[in-house]
């Protein structure tokens, strides 16, 4: 057996070689694909991170009726946490807090400090920012859990961005789905070109099947070739792309971050290389084998 595979690679290289121009034309429309593929990973990690940073900044905010005490509001929070799992965190903001924030936050703004003067007493309320790590059914939950005859007569209202987190989950549900039917799409195209180009391959080398027929070759012996030399087409796309990859990443990286700070692309690729290394190659071998295959058993009638 050990014999056959290294005679079925022997044919394959000799092949690889033979065809070098329809071989370079097959690694370089799996490398494309193969990029394109990886330019989706990208992009998902770039909304996965603009997502998640929105979704730090959503939370439901309860503000008590005026006068209720630090520990009636703290004996709530309790309250929440223990009713609502999915809570991320709770933050308890006196009044004093809230008007020291405004201060700060307007300081250059005389009018909105002058309006404020002359209230007089301090307008604002304590509250607690809630944030959840799921679904917009868990802020509805939770907002409904604030609403109920227990807090009632402390909570004198209770914020929830209710259209803005819906819209969130839907633009990231609407880029899976892009991601998804893009790569279906993508696959198809590689494929079909992988496909059409070794099947001249196999056209080429029609007398030599004959003959290997003839002599009482297996259908894999024949097969076998094409199938290697499909996996060498994936695994020198595999290569080009993943050295691209890294240099792409590392001169976009200062240009992303500018536009999204706190976002490395090039340490993405870098905490992400194993899936890179999954994606790319699994992608490219993949095809290469499939293509051959389907291109053997079609053409060849093997």
């Amino acid at each position: 057996m050990a014999l056959n595979f290294k005679r079925i690679l022997n044919f394959a290289v000799n092949d690889f070689s033979r065809n070098r121009g329809i071989s370079i034309s097959a690694i370089f429309v799996l490398a494309i694909t193969i990029m394109l593929a990886t330019g989706l990973f990208f992009f998902q990690g770039i909304a996965g991170y603009l997502t998640s940073q929105i979704k730090d900044k959503i939370d439901i905010t309860a503000y008590f009726v005026n006068g209720t005490t630090e520990q009636d509001i703290l004996g709530v929070k309790d309250q929440i946490l223990k009713m609502s799992p999915n809570i991320k965190n709770v933050e308890y903001i006196s009044a004093d807090q809230a008007l020291a924030s405004f201060n700060e936050n307007h300081k250059d703004s005389a009018v909105l400090i002058k309006a404020l003067s002359e209230v007089g007493d301090n307008p604002f309320q304590a509250s607690l920012n809630i944030t959840t790590d799921g679904e917009p059914s868990q802020y509805a939950s939770v907002s409904n859990i604030l609403q109920t005859s227990d807090f009632s007569k402390l909570i004198a209202k209770v914020s929830f961005p209710k259209a803005t987190i819906e819209k969130v989950y839907s633009i990231t549900s609407n880029v899976n789905l892009f991601g998804l039917i893009l790569g279906i799409l993508l696959t198809i195209i590689a494929v079909s070109v992988v496909f059409n180009t070794i099947r001249l391959i196999v056209e080429n080398s029609k007398d030599e099947i004959s003959t290997m027929k003839i002599v009482g070759a297996s259908d894999w012996f024949i097969r076998g070739p094409f199938v290697i030399q499909g996996v060498i087409y994936g695994i020198v796309a595999f290569i080009i792309c993943f050295i691209l990859s890294g240099i792409f990443a590392y001169f976009l990286s200062s240009s992303v971050e500018i536009m999204l700070p706190g976002f490395s692309i090039f340490s993405y690729f870098l905490t992400n290389w194993f899936i890179f290394v999954l994606i790319q190659l699994g992608f490219g071998v993949g095809l290469g084998a499939i293509s051959a295959l389907i291109a053997v058993r079609k053409h060849l009638d093997l």
